[in-house]
């Protein structure tokens, strides 16, 4: 993402950036009204969570009784911290006619991070860590990114900033008279085909210049690596997460190093979590990335791999078989994984 940390500010003051223009989606708010476009109105699909206490919270059994307002964020998300005042207070006041839920986006995220966030600012409702389903349910695009479930069980409201029109949807989702929307079949999620011995999928990407990229390649055998990133890890975790950060400008200036080697093919893959297209070429420009880029705007790649971090790196041999996965903690040795070719 272009400017992240004030990009977060100035959508959560509600205020422009100064000094350059704004695509449509440009601001957080924008980006997640665009991405519930589709949702408001729809029956809400009916899941079961788990809490990271142990509790189970049935979505469809809370629906026709209770509103139900589910907030994805993250630990090192700075808007989310600044809201969350008003999340907990949400929470403290709901009563007994609206649930409240903390989703963490499961992204660059642990178990061990969640419970001291929740320690180190008080909070008392339940959390749920995502695996991948609740995020394509609800087409997450930005955190924090809020969603609004009336008692009729259909999505009323998806938005980013802790404003008026939140507090407003969270008013009408709790009033009563409207028909129960019908029954949803829950999110699908892909299998994962990330674990060693796995081929990979017989299907192709777009890269961001247009250009089809096969995964598998049977008429020119080849090494395939499959590099998982996001284009602002390395600016914006700098402050909120030093280590992944470095860990990712590592793994580029690595990528960049080998990136020339006509014996491996390369595809680096872009979580679509507070990026577009424009974010991801911008990235590639700005860094001189020379591998193909494709955008997972939806996140079917990273959950179809069963990546939740970045940088994650999957190495397939000629054959298309998955040989090795490195994440953040020994993708240093990226290089020495290469040469074993």
């Amino acid at each position: 993402m272009r400017t992240l940390h004030w990009m977060a500010l100035a959508a959560l003051l509600g205020i422009g950036v100064q000094g350059r223009a704004l695509a449509t989606e440009d601001t957080g708010q924008d980006r997640a009204e665009a991405a519930g476009k589709e949702l408001v109105g729809s029956a809400a699909p009916r899941m079961i969570l788990k809490t990271i206490d142990g509790d189970t919270i049935d979505l469809g059994d809370l629906y026709g009784k209770k509103a139900v307002y589910l907030k994805f964020w993250a630990t090192w998300c700075v808007p989310c911290r600044q809201q969350m005042p008003h999340f907990e207070h949400t929470y403290e006041t709901a009563g007994p006619d609206l649930a409240v839920i903390a989703v963490n986006a499961g992204f660059n995220d642990s178990l061990e991070e969640i419970r001291k966030y929740r320690r180190a600012l008080g909070i008392k409702m339940p959390i749920v860590m995502d695996d991948g389903r609740l995020g394509a349910a609800f087409n997450l695009r930005v955190t924090p990114q809020h969603i609004v479930i009336g008692r009729d069980g259909r999505i009323q409201y998806v938005g980013h900033l802790a404003d008026a029109r939140l507090d407003a949807a969270l008013v009408t989702a709790r009033q009563a008279g409207f028909a129960a929307a019908p029954a949803s079949a829950p999110a699908m999620t892909e299998h994962p085909a990330g674990n060693l011995g796995d081929l990979l999928p017989a299907r192709s990407v777009t890269t961001i210049d247009g250009k089809p990229f096969p995964f598998r390649t049977p008429t020119t055998p080849r090494p395939t690596v499959l590099v998982f990133i996001s284009p602002w890890c390395e600016s914006y975790l700098a402050t909120t997460r030093p280590a992944i950060s470095a860990s990712c400008r590592r793994t580029r200036e690595q990528v960049n190093q080998l990136a020339q080697d006509p014996r491996v093919r390369w595809i680096g893959i872009a979580s679509g979590l507070w990026a577009s297209e424009e974010d991801l070429r911008k990235y590639r420009d700005d860094y001189k990335v020379g591998i193909p880029l494709t955008l997972d705007e939806s996140g079917a790649l990273f959950r179809a791999f069963g990546v939740a971090d970045v940088p994650t790196v999957l190495i397939a041999d000629a054959r298309g078989k998955l040989v090795r996965r490195m994440v953040p903690d020994d993708a240093d040795s990226l290089l020495k994984a290469i040469g074993t070719l």
